[in-house]
């Protein structure tokens, strides 16, 4: 039931960065217009519970996850092809609330988001990650483990 989730998922990159505020939920929403302009089917999982950008760079903030028999649904943005999100951002009652939690209630809903996301049919799943190098990230990795990790981009500035 574990690898149903992410089963049509060919691909799986991760975006990470040893420090806050150099692009990295940028560069996962061009990489992920890129290619989708290129005819990718396309998803982003953004990890980055302190500070949920992804809905809001892609001009989906007021939308809303909906459960269905395999899980959570990702919210679908673009008509023609969409690309598919997950982020606590879609989970918070206003989007400018503040997350306070400890590792592991963090460290529970990345495999949440990882197990129980219904991502369907994807050539790059595209996951965005907290700044730094945290219980997070290491969660993260952790749980991709079984799945086809591509890579990682790893982005930092010239200082």
């Amino acid at each position: 039931a574990e690898r149903a989730s992410l089963a049509g998922v060919q691909h799986v990159v991760l975006v990470l960065s040893g420090k806050g505020g150099v692009g990295k939920s940028t560069l996962c929403s061009q990489l992920a217009l890129a290619l989708r302009g290129a005819g990718k089917r396309v998803g982003i999982l953004d990890v980055d519970l302190c500070g949920p950008s992804i809905p809001r760079m892609l001009r989906a903030q007021d939308s809303a996850v909906h459960q269905c028999d395999s899980g959570w649904l990702p919210v679908l943005v673009g008509q023609d092809q969409p690309i598919a999100l997950m982020s606590i951002g879609f989970l918070l009652e206003r989007p400018d609330d503040a997350v306070v939690w400890r590792g592991p209630k963090k460290n529970a809903l990345i495999k949440q988001f990882i197990n129980d996301v219904a991502w369907g049919e994807l050539d790059f799943l595209i996951v965005d990650t907290p700044p730094g190098t945290s219980d997070e990230h290491i969660s993260t990795v952790e749980a991709l483990r079984p799945f086809q990790l591509l890579g990682a981009v790893l982005v930092t500035t010239p200082q």
